[in-house]
């Protein structure tokens, strides 16, 4: 893999060669969470996403604006709100939309988001929260058996226990009111006129499909996506058409978030999940019309001369991902003298990763519920403290305990987590004409949510984040299901400042609790490795979250399984299906990057193309 810069413009596409095998079949538990612990829930067969490969990726350079996102057709229906005068919020709107249609197992008007804007005229950073929230009347007693078990993973995301209040809607209405620039209404014609005239069926949904465990028994989702004389799911290239996803939209677009937090389409939602075939809800019109999304503080830290910021609690992504850089920066070595694939830096980078995700099971969660010592556990003494404890030698390594930021003389170190987070999101980055910066990643949970279809799209089964206990010898967990709660989150959409104060690169990922260490690896790539933000997304993966050392399924980590062994980690090789995006700021020029693991494509003047049939032509060619 070369590490220099390459600044060649890829207005193509590029091959999709489906990769087959383990990659569209079940994965157990410890390909999930890691190592499985006794109060874990047993996650069964659950199909990771479709994993492609466009090996040659290049990144795309552009002068005037960029948007990146998970599916060739949102990128340009992004793209196009930018070229039009949108701000980056407007691109990201329109292409959200457009993804609940194009790639609706990740995302979608029925999940959640985390979204970081930076305005280039106050030159200030927000963060909107659109987190689901817990039913008032509900409880995460479904998760367990009758013995006090938990109960088939799979079982238990089916139907409407498991689904959230959503609020990715009520957060980008917020956010366009801070900043849009182009009509509310205007973001969602493209998908509204795609919905009616039907999409081409792509390689990487066709596979998800054939491998979407209850999706063909759940109506009316089976009947979407799923040939009813055969009960195959729909080949690729079959068009689908989706008039009630363009109804809901259009009303939405004429009448604000409220139509869907209220009357008729919320009226929708709430029988769908209460009257759910299988697991049926408690979700009630008062949640919906309740619902908030929240405006909160980004969270920041010096990392070298940037400033690296993220979304806070209720998602661990910034915080974690933070503590990563900061064991790497208060650390024995830098990492930046390490040659990026050697066995050196991934222990390196593994270790500080173990540290921070010790830590992360046992205090973060929802700061309205909790206490969460985010400050503490940034601070450079108690991440200098942390760094010392890195295991560098070949002993054999064991879990690590998480700190003790607060100094609290009465600490318990074994009050961790046991919430499964399963890696189906999607990560959309928009930088507008005038250098606005918007990144967010958003999610309904699980591939396909809890496989309940109302009104045109699926809805979430974010509950299902929650810790599957609620204490742990009689101590509460923070991540524990309380109702009107927020469950923890992995999402980490990330803007990084320079040290001029601009942006210097926006990144993000889906991928589960692994988002973590995707964002973290891609970060040292830019910021210590010198790499453009497309050889940072290429790089392979590794990582440790307080486990295994896991290697991503790539030749070029063949040959280290052994010597990783020999330093005392239990080592385990797999696909690993990022969906990093980003746009890195660089000699006056922005470079979008896209994951080539993924459909994705990232879109600037040069490779805008209004053509959508054209662009569907592309992703269905396959060399």
């Amino acid at each position: 893999m070369k590490l220099t810069r390459s600044p060649v413009l890829n207005a193509g596409l590029g091959a999709l060669i489906l990769v087959g095998g383990a990659v569209f079949g079940g994965i157990v538990l410890e390909a999930v969470l890691g190592s499985p612990g006794p109060t874990r829930p047993d996650v069964e067969a659950v199909a990771p996403e479709a994993l492609i490969d466009r090996s040659d990726r290049t990144a795309v350079y552009a002068n005037d604006f960029m948007m990146v996102a998970a599916h060739p057709v949102a990128a340009q229906i992004g793209a196009a709100i930018l070229d039009d005068g949108g701000s980056a919020v407007d691109a990201i709107i329109a292409a959200q939309m457009a993804l609940n249609l194009v790639e609706p197992q990740s995302s979608g008007i029925g999940g959640g988001a985390f979204l970081l804007v930076w305005d280039a005229e106050t030159q200030k950073l927000v963060s909107y929260d659109g987190r689901e929230t817990a039913p008032a009347d509900s409880n995460g007693g479904y998760v367990r058996d009758e013995s006090g078990k938990p109960r088939p993973f799979m079982e238990v995301v089916t139907g409407g226990r498991s689904v959230g209040v959503p609020g990715v809607l009520r957060m980008l209405e917020m956010a366009h009111k801070d900043s849009g620039r182009l009509d509310w209404a205007d973001l969602f014609q493209p998908t509204i006129d795609l919905a009616q005239k039907g999409f081409p069926i792509s390689p990487r949904l066709h596979g998800l499909l054939q491998n979407a465990k209850f999706l063909s028994d759940m109506e009316p989702a089976a009947s979407y996506f799923y040939d009813p004389e055969t009960g195959e799911p729909y080949p690729i290239g079959h068009i689908l058409k989706n008039p009630e996803l363009a109804e809901s939209l259009d009303a939405i677009a004429q009448n604000g978030a409220d139509a869907f937090y209220s009357g008729p389409m919320a009226e929708a939602i709430v029988d769908t999940v209460r009257n759910a075939a299988r697991n049926p809800g408690m979700l009630s019109v008062d949640d919906m019309t309740g619902y908030k999304a929240v405006r909160r503080d980004p969270v920041c830290m010096a990392y070298h001369l940037n400033q690296v910021c993220g979304m806070g609690p209720p998602s661990s992504g910034a915080t974690t991902v933070l503590q990563i850089l900061g064991h790497l920066e208060y650390g024995a070595k830098r990492i930046g003298s390490l040659p990026p694939l050697s066995p050196e830096a991934i222990q390196y980078f593994g270790e500080a990763m173990r540290l921070a995700f010790a830590d992360r099971a046992r205090f973060l969660g929802d700061a309205d519920f909790v206490s969460v010592p985010v400050t503490e556990m940034l601070t450079p003494g108690y991440l200098s403290t942390r760094a010392k404890l890195m295991d560098l030698g070949t002993s054999e390594k064991s879990e690590l305990p998480p700190g003790n930021p607060l100094g609290d003389q009465a600490f318990r170190s074994d009050i961790l987590d046991d919430s499964p987070e399963l890696p189906s999101t999607t990560h959309l980055v928009a930088v507008d004409r005038t250098g606005s910066v918007a990144t967010m990643t958003s999610s309904i949970e699980t591939g396909f949510g809890s496989r309940l279809m109302v009104g045109g799209f699926l809805l979430n089964n974010q509950l299902t984040d929650f810790a599957w206990s609620d204490e742990k010898d009689g101590n509460p967990l923070a991540n524990r299901y309380e109702p009107g709660k927020r469950p923890r989150s992995s999402m980490a959409p990330t803007l990084v400042l320079g040290p001029d104060g601009k942006p210097r690169l926006a990144i993000g990922s889906p991928g589960g609790s692994r988002i973590i260490g995707f964002v973290a690896q891609s970060l040292v790539g830019v910021l210590d490795w010198n790499m453009s933000v497309q050889e940072a997304i290429d790089m392979p993966h590794f990582l440790n979250r307080n486990g295994s050392m896991e290697l991503e399924d790539h030749p070029d980590l063949d040959g280290l399984e052994p010597v990783l062994a020999g330093r005392g980690y239990e080592v385990q090789r797999r696909a690993m299906a990022s969906g990093l995006h980003g746009v890195e700021f660089s000699g006056g020029l922005l470079v979008g990057g896209a994951d080539p693991r993924r459909e994705g494509l990232a879109v600037g003047e040069g490779n805008l193309n209004r053509d959508l049939g054209a662009v569907f032509d592309d992703l269905l060619a396959v060399d």
